[in-house]
């Protein structure tokens, strides 16, 4: 399984299409911000037909999980969905199907002039190049949006 994401503004997944505004960027803020994952799963032939599992994870520089606040306290900050894509009628043995991932997030509670990283797993295992850094505006820095 292949898997090609990016940081968005916003995004939306609609009739197998992946629809972005505002995609592709690293840097954000400093003040919180909405923003998205978007990406697209390409799943093998021999991989159709079957429940899938994908997580991302959100990490600091340091390598330690984001933490946000929740009910039942600081837990880490993960993100995890299913999926699944049938083999439709009349298409070729061995093709790849695309399935687009859109996930939109409220503005997280993320601390300016940081580096994190989005890290991905799909059905449990790790990809290391699918680790997706960006980095947080120092509050009142030049060229930093007022707000």
């Amino acid at each position: 399984m292949k898997f090609t994401f990016m940081l968005a503004d916003s995004a939306q997944a609609i009739g197998g299409k992946l629809f972005l505004m505002g995609g592709g960027w690293a840097v954000i803020g400093p003040q919180p911000s909405p923003s998205a994952l978007a990406g697209i799963v390409q799943v093998a032939w021999d991989e159709a037909n079957q429940n899938h599992t994908i997580s991302f994870e959100l990490f600091n520089a340091d390598g330690k999980p984001f933490m946000v606040p929740t009910p039942m306290g600081l837990q880490a900050f993960k993100i995890e969905m299913q999926f699944q894509v049938g083999r439709p009628p009349g298409v070729a043995a061995g093709t790849e199907f695309n399935v687009p991932i859109a996930i939109n997030l409220a503005p997280l509670p993320l601390e300016p002039g940081q580096r994190y990283e989005w890290r991905v797993a799909i059905d449990g295992q790790q990809f290391p190049e699918l680790r997706l850094a960006f980095s947080t505006r120092i509050a009142g820095a030049a060229g930093a949006p007022p707000g």
